[in-house]
């Protein structure tokens, strides 16, 4: 803890330089991360790299002036406090602008160290991409060869202080591996990804990552365009959390003081299928983005989006709660080199009770979805409209058939949320740190042939 103790020495010592009228808050980071790429069993590239960083903000006369600098060094650090000052006269008056006020809940502490992996020589790196590309290689007949076969891992250190007392800190570190592989059945090439990431190198499941990535490289083959129908969809936990985190993105403070968002006014009401409770909750020592605090040094305590299908309050750091007259939800995001901002940190989806295989069997027609394109042009934060490409299998008679391509999913998010059907025991913490089940959603427009 060492390293933590440093930094927070430095954010503590930086905050009480405050003068008279002055708040000041200070985030200091370091980190070290490593990213291995293999190709045909060779090093394809290794890139190392160690980064600093120090964000400094002051209010005054209800203005706030921001400043950060790659460095922690004693003069640069001097010379971004007085940076910080200067631009507080040319930020708008704003009475809402203030440091957080601690608000008693008691933080999860979480040990996210692994002296293991810090210490990870280059040689066990490089082997471990290399073993994964390898076992991909050998998977099925019909891999013809690995696009990436990757390792990465990232590791620092992180300190808050403020001029009014308030100082944490804490540490992490975590790895990640990821595969893509092209396949070809004798009349065209696909490709497949997957990955996995976690805490420590053993917990990453290889097996799992080759296995997903030849099953979504070899079952489009022979894939056609569907004709064109109203249809249930079944989402895999990675899809349904993309949904889900689109749903997320537009239930913050910011979004609807913004006119972003299309469930403002509606937090209380059912909004969703009564089958769907969503946690936004750092506090889960499960996910690899488990926090303790969030970025203006709040205990982090989990919120419910959605509970039973109702809207729960919206996300607030300590601005935007100031603006709606709220209390923050401890939801502010930040890094040393930006100010606070507000969203999720961890999405949790509690599971259903019905097995996926039960799920589909119980479906007479529907699409299993493998992939979505398009998401960002494709989905409509004020009004909700939802229109993405998407690939995916066939399913009849309760059974997953042929392989289809290069449709249109169609509906609003919040008639997506209405019509979740079922939801799946299969609850899966993906690389994000976000965990979801199986969802199967009704009445979707399908535009294919």
């Amino acid at each position: 803890m060492s390293a933590v103790r440093d930094l927070a020495g430095v954010a503590r010592s930086v905050a009480e330089r405050a003068e008279r009228g002055e708040d000041v808050d200070v985030m200091v980071s370091t980190g070290r991360s490593t990213i291995v790429r293999v190709h045909g069993g060779e090093v394809e590239s290794f890139t190392s790299a160690e980064s600093f960083a120090i964000g400094i903000r002051v209010i005054s006369d209800h203005r706030q002036g921001f400043a950060a600098a790659g460095s922690i060094d004693p003069d640069v650090i001097a010379e971004t406090l007085s940076e910080a000052r200067d631009n507080v006269r040319f930020g708008e008056r704003d009475d809402c602008f203030g440091l957080a006020e601690p608000d008693g809940v008691a933080a999860v502490e979480h040990d996210h160290w692994d002296d293991a992996l810090v210490s990870m020589s280059a040689d066990e790196k490089i082997e471990r991409a290399r073993a994964l590309e390898a076992r991909a290689l050998a998977a099925d007949p019909r891999v013809t060869g690995v696009r990436t076969a990757t390792w990465s891992d990232v590791s620092g250190e992180t300190a808050y202080a403020t001029s009014r007392g308030l100082a944490v800190s804490e540490r992490g570190a975590s790895c990640s591996v990821g595969l893509q592989v092209l396949a070809h059945d004798g009349t065209e090439p696909q490709t497949g990804a997957a990955g996995d990431a976690a805490r420590r190198s053993a917990d990453l499941d290889d097996a799992r990552i080759v296995d997903r990535a030849v099953e979504r490289a070899t079952r489009l083959f022979g894939a056609t365009k569907p004709s064109s129908c109203r249809t249930t969809i079944v989402l895999e936990p990675r899809l349904a959390m993309t949904l889900l985190g689109i749903f997320a993105g537009m239930v913050d403070g910011e979004s609807v003081l913004k006119g972003r968002s299309p469930f403002a006014d509606r937090s209380g009401e059912t909004v969703a299928s009564p089958l769907l409770t969503l946690l936004d909750d750092p506090t889960d020592r499960r996910s690899i983005a488990a926090s303790s605090f969030d970025g203006e040094g709040l205990a982090c305590r989990p919120n419910p989006l959605l509970d039973g299908g109702v809207l729960g309050p919206f996300l607030q750091n300590s601005y935007t709660a100031r603006r709606t007259a709220t209390r923050s939800t401890a939801s502010a995001l930040r890094s040393a080199r930006s100010l606070p901002g507000v969203g999720a940190q961890v999405l949790i989806v509690q599971p259903g009770t019905t097995p996926v295989d039960e799920l589909i069997a119980g479906l007479d027609d529907g699409v299993f979805v493998t992939s979505l394109q398009g998401l960002h042009s494709g989905v409509n934060s004020v009004s909700g409209d939802f229109s993405v490409g998407a690939d995916g299998l066939m399913i009849a008679g309760g059974s997953i058939g042929r392989p289809v391509r290069e449709f249109t999913l169609a509906s609003t998010i919040q008639r997506m949320l209405a019509q979740v059907l079922a939801v799946g025991d299969d609850l899966e913490w993906l690389p994000s740190g976000d965990a979801s089940p199986t969802l199967a959603i009704g009445d979707v427009a399908l535009s294919g042939s």
